[in-house]
């Protein structure tokens, strides 16, 4: 049941959130989730779930709390996401809710998923636990923290935002012999920390031909996602890029029914994965049973047109340079203040679905 939370309830329920950013990168297709333990309005313990396989945020929270010395019996735990009820990586979250001793639960958001979907709380309250849940700003942006995790539980699809860069005339590709960036250095050091944060990272056979790129995220220590090329007949190159770095991250290339069989061969030869999709639902289905539940569109604009026009973006963020790329060449720059947003660029971002 929802539940009037104070306003200390809602603070700990903030560094809860806060905490659960930790493991960003680093925990899909499992949520990102955080939890604070508090008694007598001292906060005796916090974890976050850090890595897939790990332990979950309140089982780390509980370990942090012992390693100081407390005694958690009692106590009111925070929690981003309802405690989980079953066996997967790791135990059940209730077990060690219940054999802790702990008085009190406040959750962030519900866990949409089938094998959880309420049955935490209920174990709990049956246990003897007061369950309360958050409203307000702290369950949106518990939800808004997972959305990849919630739409692939509801839907059984990956959440696919898409990236664009743009100048102020609405182009999106220099003239040929420029420079092929549009957006700042700010904005691509930005792009690559969202590839370090999605699962997959997808462009259409165009991009790949025309700019042969290595779609990895080029930061320290970053988890490297699977690359996806939209091919429908099978024309990427063996010697490109994508499949002479096959040691840094797997590619898949999707093709048409209708791919020449000896290009799908030569294709499989090389490393890649071959995903033969009818349709672009299809495929995104197919990509979601493989545990990818956040998919980067990166480009080119067929391929954009099409996941539109499919009704399949959840969400676009768009960077906008300070530049003019129409004719006459004289009015290609122009001087405008910076925005102050990303560097010199403007960062547009709209959500199309929630979940």
């Amino acid at each position: 049941m929802n539940s009037q939370l104070t306003a200390m309830d809602q603070a700990h329920l903030q560094r809860a959130l806060e905490l659960a950013e930790g493991g960003r990168g680093r925990v899909s297709p499992n949520p990102l989730v955080g939890a604070v333990i508090v008694r007598d309005e001292r906060v005796i313990g916090e974890g976050f779930h850090a890595e897939l396989g790990g332990l979950h945020a309140e089982r780390a929270a509980l370990a942090d709390c012992r390693a100081r010395g407390e005694d958690p019996a009692g106590a009111t735990m925070y929690v981003t996401l309802e405690p989980c009820a079953h066996q997967g990586r790791q135990p059940p979250c209730v077990e060690a809710i219940l054999q802790a001793g702990i008085g009190r639960v406040v959750v962030a958001s519900d866990d949409p998923s089938e094998k959880a979907a309420g049955r935490g709380p209920g174990i709990l309250r049956d246990g003897g636990v007061e369950v309360a849940f958050a409203s307000g700003a702290e369950a949106t942006a518990a939800r808004r923290l997972n959305q990849p995790f919630r739409k692939h539980a509801r839907t059984g699809l990956p959440l696919v935002v898409l990236k664009m860069a743009m100048s102020l005339d609405g182009q999106t590709a220099t003239a040929p012999g420029d420079s092929p960036w549009i957006s700042g250095p700010e904005s691509r050091e930005l792009v690559h920390r969202w590839r370090a944060e999605s699962d997959a990272i997808a462009v259409g056979i165009g991009t790949a031909l025309a700019d042969d790129p290595l779609l990895t995220a080029r930061i320290e220590g970053a988890r490297q996602p699977k690359r996806v090329v939209f091919d429908s007949n099978a024309r990427l190159p063996v010697e490109s890029q994508l499949l002479q770095t096959l040691d840094q991250s797997p590619v898949l290339v999707v093709t048409s029914p209708e791919a020449p069989a000896e290009s799908v061969s030569a294709l499989k030869a090389a490393g890649a994965e071959v995903l033969v999709a009818t349709d672009l639902e299809f495929a995104l289905r197919e990509l979601a049973r493989h545990e990818v539940t956040s998919l980067f569109l990166e480009g080119g604009q067929t391929l954009a047109s099409s996941f539109l026009a499919s009704d399949l973006i959840d969400e676009s963020r768009t960077f906008i340079a300070p530049m003019l790329l129409g004719s006459p060449p004289s009015s290609r720059l122009v001087a405008l203040a910076p925005s102050g947003d990303v560097g010199d660029d403007t960062l547009v971002t709209a959500t199309f679905k929630e979940w």
